[in-house]
């Protein structure tokens, strides 16, 4: 089987494809660019290098969110309509659950983490069990402080991912104190391979009814859901 990975959920570009067991090609940037107009292109070029063609894929794997909520928009929209064009499997994957896939060789708990601003944070927590990535608390909004806390609370070490990690390296080592490990530079970009790898094990889903998860509203949106009621 190969399968397409594609993550445009943040300021990381990540393409990838995987051969069964083997990534035979993978694109990353980090950079504040517009996706719209790098994502194709990428795409194009590494099928290309792969000596591939769309035809050539059997399974379409994407990065759903939460993340930019343009971002994740572009990466659903472009892996809706391939999927739907080559009518081949798509599976949608949590973008902080390919993050945390980076933590693989880290005993104790990880928490990858995208800055929401307004000391709020998108987040979650994943462990490795048996070289599985086990989901122990669901992706979430909420304040770092809060979540901090409640990491506090289970006495374990925590390595945090992303690459706003340094956003908030200052309040995360103040609460946590040696309970907490930043990962190193080279483990705060999302891996497309790593969000591949993850789709792959997982059961497709109807190419309709995928949708993004932004995990909270826009903040235009709920102001206007506001003013309905």
């Amino acid at each position: 089987m190969r399968a397409l990975a594609i993550d445009t959920t943040n300021n990381v570009l990540g393409i990838a494809i995987l051969e069964a067991n083997k990534v035979i090609g993978e694109y990353i940037t980090n950079l504040k660019k517009n996706h719209s107009v790098r994502a194709m292109p990428a795409i194009e070029q590494l099928l290309k290098e792969c000596d591939l063609t769309p035809k050539d894929l059997d399974k379409i794997v994407v990065a759903t969110g939460p993340g930019s909520y343009t971002g994740v928009r572009i990466g659903v929209s472009i892996a809706k309509t391939m999927a739907w064009s080559l009518n081949i499997p798509i599976v949608g994957v949590s973008s902080l659950e390919a993050l945390a896939a980076n933590g693989k060789f880290f005993n104790g708990v990880i928490s990858p983490l995208f800055d929401a601003r307004r000391g709020q944070v998108y987040t979650g927590l994943y462990r490795y069990s048996e070289d599985n990535l086990v989901t122990i608390e669901e992706d979430c909004n909420l304040l770092l402080t809060e979540w901090l806390e409640k990491l506090k609370e289970t006495g374990e070490q925590v390595l945090f991912l992303g690459n706003d990690v340094s956003i908030h390296n200052e309040l995360i080592k103040e609460i946590l104190a040696e309970k907490a490990v930043i990962g190193s530079m080279t483990l705060h970009n999302p891996r497309p391979s790593e969000l591949g790898m993850i789709g792959m094990k997982k059961i497709a889903t109807d190419v309709h009814s995928l949708v993004p998860n932004y995990i909270r509203l826009a903040e235009a949106e709920a102001k206007w859901l506001e003013q309905q009621k």
